[in-house]
């Protein structure tokens, strides 16, 4: 065994080596790309702290009725919104929801067109299928690393982590939802002359909505779940009052934490819900 130790393939120097290569070629990006992403949080920011909170909380409960139609759920985003204030963690709710938000549209913009180019090359899907297992299944304090060093400490590196976790999710379920298309479907639209980006929006998308809003529910899902590790690397939200009571083992305050962010949880799962699943 000792000579398969001493020839150890040298993983870590290749990593670092081309971590090293991106500071130094692509500094100026990685700058750019942290202004534009921190102007995006501070943007959501500003729509959710500007006003006074109990008028953010009205205009969700009148959203929410809105979008679901439906008086229980209003009342459910009014109760639980208010009483996150009670808490005292509004400011924390609002930064974790801007990072939630600003992960999840991120994630969709890439997700969903790399999903449709998988669906329509399956080669493409099945060089994909590894990177996006390693993406998931890999411990998130490794590529922190690499995410600090490029991006610094504040809520980029949280948002850069919360993606490469979360994308996945759109990626599959968009592959999945217009891969099963039925071919009567495909097979009528080019009978009727349907060009390919025809098909693709008046066929195949339709078709595949539902698997995609469940990949834009999945990915919430997953972004609020990483609240606590995006906190690690300088990220506001949530995520600190968490890693403060794990600290102390306060078992009050933790419990009051995940109660708030079990809230949002449900509320932003139910706004973003398919039409489909509506009523459930």
């Amino acid at each position: 065994m000792e000579w398969l130790t001493d020839n150890k393939i040298p993983v870590g120097k290749w990593v670092k080596w081309a971590v090293d290569w991106l500071i130094e070629e692509g500094g100026d990006f990685f700058d750019s790309l942290s202004i534009f992403l921190e102007a995006v949080i501070n943007a959501i920011l500003w729509v959710l702290q500007a006003p006074h909170p109990l008028v953010v909380v009205a205009l969700a409960a009148a959203l929410a009725f809105a979008v679901r139609r439906s008086f229980l759920f209003s009342a459910f985003v009014l109760l639980g919104l208010a009483f996150i204030i009670n808490q005292g963690y509004w400011e924390e709710t609002t930064e974790t929801v801007a990072l939630v938000l600003a992960s999840t549209l991120v994630c969709m913009l890439v997700g969903v067109p790399l999903g449709i180019m998988a669906a329509h090359r399956p080669w493409l899907f099945k060089a994909m299928r590894p990177v996006l297992d390693l993406m998931q299944t890999i411990p998130t304090f490794v590529y922190l690393i690499p995410a600090l060093i490029l991006f610094g400490l504040g809520m980029v590196p949280g948002l850069i982590a919360t993606v490469i976790f979360a994308l996945p999710s759109p990626i599959r379920l968009t592959h999945l939802g217009i891969s099963s298309t039925p071919v009567a479907l495909l097979e009528a639209a080019d009978a009727f002359g349907a060009t390919p980006m025809q098909r693709l929006f008046k066929v195949e998308l339709p078709y595949a909505l539902p698997n995609i809003m469940a990949g834009l529910t999945q990915t919430i899902m997953l972004s609020l779940s990483m609240v606590v590790i995006a906190a690690l690397v300088g990220a506001d939200g949530l995520g600190v009052p968490t890693l403060r009571a794990l600290n102390q083992v306060n078992i009050g305050k933790g419990f009051e934490v995940g109660l708030a962010i079990v809230l949002i949880a449900i509320i932003l799962d139910r706004f973003f819900r398919g039409p489909d699943e509506a009523g459930k």
